[in-house]
Parts: structure tokens; C-alpha cells; sequence
């Protein structure tokens, strides 16, 4: 399927005037869809990697408008979805499906019983409801775009994801393996994300908390917070900041901080401080790196104090 195609609609100015926008268009590809998982991984190895998976297009389009990424090959995953959309329990683990939609999670009453607040608050304010209703988990993973939501929510619940590989291989990648840098991943060319699975604690309490300059836009800052609180105590912790660095900040030193002590405003404001400190914003057009540095421990500190109050109720 040849993506170049042009069009210029015009639109009505004024009475008669009318105005010609050029719109900006990828750059032409082959098209395909895969019929199964071990189909895709197929085209996939017989492309030799120069393919990539379509799932809800919502990240991928945009860049290939822009010519930030130029596939010689789609491999359309959607007739995957009745495999690959589920939220489910097994044993003492949340399985998520790489193309479960964001509406899916955000309106889960498995993910709200089990993380509390975390999943629906990030997915709340994840784009808007047309996003939501395409986009999907894998994709937004796997776009590992620094400024998304749900990675940092991901990172701060010890998620783990699972990539399939030629003759059914998998392979298990925790997410400080999973993100390379922007928009980079260890996803294989002949990989592709099919899972991602979460442990689930006792004493759960989770929370994700966001800045951005109109809804629905991506963050300036965000953070999320998870915290296991067992007999007054702090047993784990999750802290993960995003928009700050070149991917997802994982605040492995607060979490470290925090284990073993019982929680408290000022417990929590000691890990918001080295979230600011451990954080590496840059100046761009969502504000200055000093700024990010501060909302970044304010977030987090709110974060945490909303977690706590979760998992002691």
C-alpha cells in the first residue's frame, strides 16, 4: 500500500477567498496485516527489520508525517486484538496485553482493585478520547517517547516486558532494559512486545500526578509513585518521573531511601528532593530546566503522600 498519496483540501476564507494547505505526508511503504503473532514475527525476519509494527498508529503516524521515521514496511497488527487485549490475574500477576486500548485500562476494575488510582489516573489524562480509544500499551511503550505517561507508570510498578521472537523464543526485559534512550528500545527487529506483566504487592498504594500547559498534552512533568506498606512499614517502592531525561526516570535512590521506614510528609519530601536532583531536564519550550527540576520533586512528594494514604486506608 503506497502512503504518498497527496492532498491539498481547501478551505473557505472570508466568501470566495480560499486558502490551500499543504498537508505533509510519509514517505511511500509497503503495507501488510498479519494474520498471528508468529505471522508478524515471520514478516518480520523476512523483511530483515526494515518494518515496522502498526498497532493504533497514533505515535508512529505522526512521526512518518514528519519523516522522523521512514519504514519500508507496515506490518498492521490490529487483526491481533481478539490475542492481544486483555487485562487479566495469574497467580500473583496483572498480564496486560500489548494491544489492550488505553479506554480498556483506564476503565479496568481489575487494575483499579489491584493499583489503585495509578492506572486510571495516568490514562485520564493521556491525550484525548480519541487516543485513548486506539492507542494501545504496546505502542506507547514501544514509541518510548521520554514525556509519555504510562511509561513512567509502568516503571514505577516494576513492570516487565515480554518480546516474542522467531520460532516463539520469549524473552523477559524489565523496563530499565526495555528503554534505551529516546525513542530507542530493546525490542529486536525480528521482536515484537506481546505482554507486559506486573507483580502485585500487599498493602498497595499508587498514584500518578501530572503538569502540562492544556489537557491533554504531554507533560511538562509527571510522576508516579507505588508503595507496599505492611505493619506501618514501607516493604517497596516505585518512583519513576517523566519528561525529565532522556527516557523514563526510574528514582532508583528515593525508592532505596524510602524501603524499611514508615511513611511520613517528611520521608516522602526527602524523596521528592532527590527525584529533582537525580532528574536530567533540558530547556526547551514546556519551561526551563530549573523549573522541571522543581515541579518534578513537588509531583513526586504529592505522589508518594496520595500512595501512602492509599495503602494505609
Amino acid at each position: 500500500m503506497d502512503l504518498s498519496v497527496h492532498t491539498q483540501p481547501q478551505y473557505p476564507l472570508g466568501g470566495e477567498e480560499r486558502h490551500t494547505l499543504a498537508m505533509q505526508t510519509p514517505a511511500p511503504c509497503e503495507y501488510s496485516r498479519a494474520t498471528s503473532v508468529d505471522d508478524a514475527i515471520g514478516q518480520l525476519e523476512a523483511l530483515n527489520g526494515n518494518a515496522r509494527i502498526l498497532a493504533g498508529g497514533h505515535s508512529l503516524i505522526p512521526m512518518m508525517k514528519l519523516r522522523l521515521a521512514n519504514p519500508g514496511h507496515l506490518i498492521d497488527i490490529n487483526p491481533l486484538e481478539p490475542e492481544l487485549n486483555y487485562i487479566r490475574q495469574e497467580g500473583n500477576e496483572i498480564r496486560i496485553g500489548a494491544m489492550t486500548r488505553h479506554r480498556d485500562m483506564l476503565e479496568s476494575d481489575l487494575l483499579e482493585r489491584t493499583f489503585p488510582h495509578i492506572f486510571a489516573e495516568a490514562e485520564a489524562v493521556l491525550a484525548d478520547p480519541v487516543v485513548r480509544n486506539r492507542g494501545t500499551i504496546g505502542g506507547s511503550l514501544c514509541q518510548s517517547d521520554p514525556a509519555e505517561d504510562l511509561s513512567g507508570v509502568v516503571v514505577a510498578l516494576k513492570g516487565v516486558a515480554v518480546l516474542r521472537g522467531p520460532g516463539g523464543a520469549e524473552r523477559l526485559v524489565e523496563m530499565d532494559e526495555f528503554h534505551v534512550g529516546p525513542y530507542m528500545t530493546a525490542v529486536g527487529d525480528t521482536e515484537m512486545l506481546t505482554e507486559v506483566r506486573f507483580p502485585i504487592q500487599p498493602g498497595h498504594g499508587s498514584a500518578h500526578e501530572k503538569v502540562e500547559r492544556r489537557a491533554g498534552d504531554f507533560a511538562i512533568v509527571a510522576a508516579s509513585a507505588v508503595l507496599s506498606i505492611q505493619g506501618g512499614v514501607i516493604k517497596s517502592a516505585g518512583v519513576a518521573c517523566s519528561a525529565v531525561g532522556p527516557t523514563t526516570m526510574h528514582i532508583e535512590r528515593a525508592e532505596k531511601a524510602l524501603v524499611g521506614q514508615a511513611p511520613s510528609e517528611q520521608l516522602f519530601a526527602e524523596a521528592g528532593k532527590m527525584a529533582s536532583e537525580d532528574c536530567s531536564p533540558s530547556n526547551d519550550g514546556r519551561g526551563p530546566a530549573d523549573y522541571k527540576r522543581h515541579v518534578a520533586g513537588v509531583l513526586t512528594t504529592r505522589a508518594l503522600s496520595r500512595a501512602a494514604a492509599t495503602a494505609l486506608r
